[in-house]
């Protein structure tokens, strides 16, 4: 997935009203009730599946000024071998991959019940959301190769130290 020839269009600026509403389901599931940590560990597994280094490093860096420990990232893509991730963590990066997959490889009751188990239904609901968004956001990256590191000034990540 190289990106040869730059950035293809400004998503943003030539479909401003469909942008500004996913700003605004981003911000919902933002402001869902679910830990922001558990919101950047899916947002990072789900842009890491599907390719999107834009995304990558864009939630990489919110993650870590959230206080998310780099360990934890890096160790994100062999979760399931890590130690460092709790029981509601693998439930919901269970679900983030099966959501995120779910033309290959369907979303089965084994997954279902692994996060029904650390979450309520309302919760599962928000957390498919989260996991829906992050891979619209993922397939607009990719298809217009948005470049890492462009939104570090508009977020403040310039600032904090992460750019």
């Amino acid at each position: 997935m190289s990106q040869p020839h730059g950035p293809r269009l400004n998503y943003g600026a030539v479909a401003p009203e469909a942008y500004g509403q996913l700003i605004k389901v981003t911000q919902q599931v933002h402001a869902s009730g679910l830990e922001a940590g558990l919101l950047d560990l899916i947002e990072v597994r789900a842009s890491q599946i599907n390719g999107c280094a834009f995304c990558i490093d864009m939630h990489s860096k919110s993650a870590k000024l959230h206080g998310e420990r780099e360990l934890r990232l890096y160790a994100l893509p062999a979760w399931r071998e890590s130690p460092l991730f709790s029981e509601r963590e693998r439930a919901a990066l269970a679900w983030t991959e099966a959501v995120t997959l779910v033309s290959e490889t369907g979303v089965g009751d084994a997954v279902y019940e692994q996060v029904r188990a650390q979450f309520d239904e309302a919760e599962i609901a928000k957390l498919t959301l989260a996991v829906a968004t992050i891979n619209a956001w993922n397939r607009i990256a990719v298809s217009f190769r948005s470049v890492p590191g462009s939104m570090d000034k508009q977020m403040g990540l310039d600032k904090a130290g992460l750019s």
